[in-house]
């Protein structure tokens, strides 16, 4: 990896925390709260991160929550996160997390809650990473636990970002949210949802127009349609691309058939991001360094690392902040005159 790419600013915009969870703390946690793992041990755990598509990598991810019970096993595991996002020159997190899946075992959205701020305050103390969360919504879920999960989050609404969409996505659109998302839009939340990782552009389409999403996580099934690229590009709606978890998944075949260097070359606001890191094999800093070996300049992942501050929720002084980190990090790395990446205005 070129050493460039850690300290380069950027922001994380699209990371499940329960993703982030690591064979030896999930196994730490589970002698911790006394939880049995259907696994032998380490090394079998691994065994299974052969995934097929997303549904097998969701029936492991599932299986693996079962450890976090505790507001401090919440807030260890999100620690063990902003180190390592630290080290890859992260300065601005909005994290997803998924109450749903815990209250199925037992854990209340408080518990969630609490533990996972607890961990942005010692982050910010500790590294001066700065961010948030965002609630997701697990669509395979009937609507009326939507519909529920908002309403229990509203008298907290103001302590978080926003709501996302997320978890198996093919059968279940995002018009299924419809009144789920006009609520939270009533709550002054954020509004984000997987789109068009798996399901075709239509499903991107009613993310942007039922749910009046500001930004698509995933999006890269746009390539397939010119009109929808033209709209994304046009109305600037930024989208979070997760090059490695997409490889992993199977959603393409390798990097190199990867949609990102068309949607970026069409003028999409492209960011890049991790996903579920543990299971894929790539922190944010793994990413940068396959999209350069793909053919990337250090230019272009600056741009797409400022690309990634621009289409945060953060407010509008800390973006000038990061922003000037990043032309500080870029310096004589830019060659006059190279057109920025995604359109960006300013670049």
């Amino acid at each position: 990896m070129h050493p460039d790419l850690r300290s380069l600013p950027k922001a994380e915009l699209h990371l499940h925390i329960e993703g982030t969870l690591e064979p030896e703390l999930a196994f730490a946690l589970a002698e911790r709260g006394g939880i049995r793992l259907p696994f032998a041990d380490i090394a079998d755990l691994r065994r299974h991160y052969d995934f097929t598509d997303l549904q097998s990598f969701l029936d492991l991810y599932y299986s693996c929550m079962a450890v976090l019970r505790t507001e401090q096993d919440f807030t260890d595991l999100a620690l063990a996160y902003f180190e390592r996002a630290d080290a890859d020159g992260i300065r601005h997190v909005e994290m997803f997390c998924d109450p749903q899946v815990h209250e199925s075992n037992g854990v209340t959205l408080d518990t969630v809650l609490d533990g996972l701020l607890a961990a942005f305050r010692i982050a910010s103390e500790r590294w001066g990473i700065t961010g948030g969360l965002i609630v997701c919504i697990v669509r395979d879920e009937p609507v009326a636990s939507a519909a529920a999960l908002i309403e229990e989050l509203a008298p907290r609404a103001g302590e978080v970002l926003g709501i996302g969409l997320d978890s198996a996505e093919v059968g279940y659109p995002p018009s299924l949210f419809t009144e789920v998302f006009a609520r939270a839009r009533e709550l002054g939340l954020h509004r984000v949802a997987h789109a068009g990782e798996e399901a075709p552009p239509a499903y991107i389409w009613e993310a942007l127009r039922l749910l009046d999403v500001e930004r698509v996580d995933h999006g890269i099934r746009a390539v397939d349609e010119p009109e929808l690229v033209r709209h994304l590009a046009e109305r600037r709606v930024p989208l979070t691309v997760c090059p490695l978890s997409n490889v992993r998944l199977r959603a393409v075949a390798d990097l190199s058939s990867h949609p990102i260097r068309a949607l970026v070359d069409a003028g999409v606001v492209v960011t890049v991001n991790s996903d579920d890191p543990a299971y894929f094999g790539g922190y944010i800093a793994d990413n940068y360094a396959a999209l350069a070996a793909a053919g990337f300049t250090l230019d272009e992942l600056a741009d797409l690392a400022a690309n990634s501050i621009d289409a945060s929720f953060a407010d509008e002084a800390r973006k000038t902040e990061l922003r000037a980190l990043v032309a500080e990090w870029r310096g004589p790395r830019r060659t006059a005159g190279d057109p920025p990446i995604g359109g960006r205005p300013g670049a």
